[in-house]
């Protein structure tokens, strides 16, 4: 990136879960499309050429995505992910209430249902994760929109990543959760193994040309079809790994398109985003760009900045088919395409561990949530004291009724940069958010909590104007536990047409030898030039961030390649975690980790233990890290010579 435009940046001074079960009008849908052409990158990549269709990044994604790429993007495979561990909780709870939920209904109403006819007559291939707890079920709710449709469509299911049956033997083992070390709790009540790309290769082999799977690990929804084009053999780790880093990128959708990019005023058409087609070669390689005439930006900056999305260890980043080192990894935006396009080759690959990653949930009591807007003089005082009385008010009443005390409570003033602890600056707001998150091992003492929150109203500080949402629901708490469980005892089924076929990975680990260190080693101690020279991270360097169930990750890739030796003194292990100790468990060890990529000049970090149970389990107005990258553009780098200058010289 040009110096120049770390000038820019420096005078700028830049500081869920869809729950609806309504259709969707097909006319929506296509007030999303614009006419236009397309470009493909035979030229580029040399030789025969797949391109992939990423339409959903989560459950809740736009369903301007979907149209889009089917109409406009010369799609072989449309690909959609709609699982992450939160949304797991939500489909088991729903199948609990009703055995024929459990399954993203997004993905019939607003994807395959309105576009069924136009994903048969152009040819496109689609596979999915949106089966959830239930793929049985979606298959079924495809196979009704064909027939509504007038057309034939093979839909296979792949199952076996439910554990469930194996409940009472893994309680009874002693299996520990990876983060915590906390054994499997009795109230489990699911287990679902990340499964990957070899069942949804199998599907495409036996002819279907819609695959819904259940949990499986994100990028296996692109590695599973380029296995199947080009006949991969499971072996061939390298190819594997790049074909899996073209999904790690594209898995979140328009985060890879200049969705959440961290010099966000750059790009345009936020209202209609394109969204990430992957087109790959042979060999691996491949170029990520997106529809003409969308909005976006596709770039070595986007594209790197979705690299490091929750990546943690670049040199050893896991999956179930192979372990991924991604450190030499090199991009080369394409010249004169106006869309944005960028290759993407260097990525290594390692054979892959003997064990599935499980992610279970378990029954933990219950919480509830108020939010509540306060205005006026002093407004952050006013709210920590409102908080406080409603708690010590509750407290007298669950005494009074023999009740326990609250599980967990965490009270937040936001408005007050409460969330950036000691680096809060000097502001006495006039609004702000009142949020106070508890828990409770019974339903009816949080019951009690939810009618107290509006008495503030008349009874407390003055300028409450608004409780978000009216009074607060109460609702079960199901919190995350992950484990590993031996691949040779797991069995994926592919069901198609009346027949299955039966799949079980290999238990060969990896040679300990072949597997990078847990933490990069940096480059010998540099001597390095010193000025009276200040800057924020922010003017140096993008950033991105995201969770690993309990652990935040925090990527950092330096705007100029002369920047890198500066960040890296820096930004050491020790200084991020003097940053953020105040959202570290203090009683962790070996608390930050870092590790470099230089194919990208980046830098990831890991923040073990730092979202107060991460997920589901965290009761913090961002339980999955995503505001740790933006916090740490505000990072100052002190005593340096003119940067911007020493990038332009070289």
């Amino acid at each position: 990136m040009a110096a120049s435009m770390v000038l820019k940046s420096r005078a700028l001074k830049l500081g869920s879960v869809s729950k609806s079960l309504k259709r969707i009008n097909p006319d929506h849908l296509s007030a999303c499309v614009l006419q236009h052409s397309v470009r493909t990158f035979s030229d580029v990549l040399g030789g025969k050429t797949t391109r992939i269709g990423y339409a959903s990044g989560f459950w809740g994604d736009t369903s301007c995505a979907a149209p889009q790429l089917v109409h406009h993007g010369q799609l072989d495979f449309l690909v959609f992910d709609y699982l992450s561990e939160i949304t797991m909780s939500l489909l088991t709870a729903a199948k609990h209430k009703k055995p024929d939920l459990g399954y993203a209904p997004d993905f019939i109403q607003a994807a395959i249902g309105p576009l069924i006819n136009d994903i048969k007559s152009k040819g496109i291939r689609v596979v999915s994760n949106a089966g959830g707890v239930n793929p049985h079920a979606c298959a079924a709710a495809i196979q009704e929109a064909a027939k509504k449709a007038g057309i034939d469509l093979k839909v296979a299911v792949v199952t076996g990543d439910d554990l469930m049956h194996k409940r009472g033997d893994i309680i009874a083992s002693g299996t520990k959760d990876i983060d915590s070390g906390i054994a499997a709790p009795k109230s489990l009540v699911s287990m679902n193994a990340y499964l990957g790309a070899g069942p949804i290769t199998k599907a495409l082999d036996m002819g279907a040309d819609i695959v819904v799977t259940g949990r499986c690990v994100d990028s296996a929804v692109v590695l599973g079809p380029l296995m199947h084009t080009f006949g991969w053999d499971p072996t061939d780790y390298t190819r594997l790994a790049s074909a899996s880093l073209a999904g790690h990128i594209a898995e979140c959708g328009a985060q890879a398109t200049g969705g959440i990019f961290t010099d966000w005023h750059q790009v345009e058409g936020w209202d209609n985003i394109g969204f990430p087609v992957a087109e790959c070669a042979e060999d691996g390689r491949f170029v990520i760009t997106k529809p003409p005439n969308t909005g976006g930006l596709v770039s070595k900056a986007t594209i790197a900045e979705q690299i490091v999305y929750e990546l943690g260890d670049p040199g050893r980043y896991m999956l179930p088919d192979v372990i991924c080192d991604f450190r030499n990894v090199t991009l080369q935006e394409i010249e004169g395409d106006p869309n944005g396009a960028v290759l993407v080759s260097g990525a290594k690959g390692l054979p892959p561990t003997s064990q599935y990653k499980v992610s279970g949930t378990y029954a933990d009591g219950f919480r509830a949530t108020a939010v509540a807007s306060i205005t006026g003089p002093n407004a952050a005082e006013k709210g920590r004291k409102t908080a406080q009385s409603i708690l010590k008010r509750t407290r007298t009443m669950f005494k009074h009724l023999k009740l326990k005390d609250y599980t967990q409570t965490n009270i937040q003033i936001l408005g007050s940069e409460q969330t950036y602890g000691p680096h809060a600056r000097d502001v006495n707001p006039r609004e702000v958010v009142l949020w106070m998150a508890l828990e409770h091992s019974q339903r009816n003492a949080l019951e009690i909590f939810a009618r107290e929150i509006a008495p503030a109203g008349t009874g407390m500080a003055p300028g409450l104007t608004g409780i978000v949402g009216g009074r607060p629901r109460v609702s079960p708490v199901l919190k995350l536990f992950s484990f590993l469980y031996p691949k040779d005892q797991v069995q994926a089924t592919v069901h198609l047409d009346g027949k299955e076929e039966t799949i079980t990975m290999s238990s060969t680990d990896a040679s300990p030898d072949s597997v990078p260190s847990d933490e990069s080693e940096a480059p010998a101690e540099e001597t390095l030039q010193g000025g009276d020279h200040s800057y924020s991270l922010g003017e140096l360097a993008y950033t991105r961030s995201g969770d690993k169930g309990n652990n935040a990750t925090i990527g950092v890739i330096a705007r100029h390649p002369s920047y890198v030796p500066y960040l890296r003194k820096a930004l050491t292990s020790t200084a991020v975690q003097e940053y953020f100790q105040h959202v570290i468990d203090p009683n962790t060890v070996d608390p930050v980790s870092r590790y470099e990529l230089p194919g990208i000049d980046g830098f990831s970090f890991l923040l073990r233990n730092s979202l107060g149970g991460g997920g589901v389990a965290s009761l913090r107005s961002d339980p999955q890290g995503k505001g740790y990258g933006q916090m740490l553009l505000d990072f100052q780098i002190t005593n340096v010579p003119d940067l911007p200058s020493l990038a332009e010289k070289s």
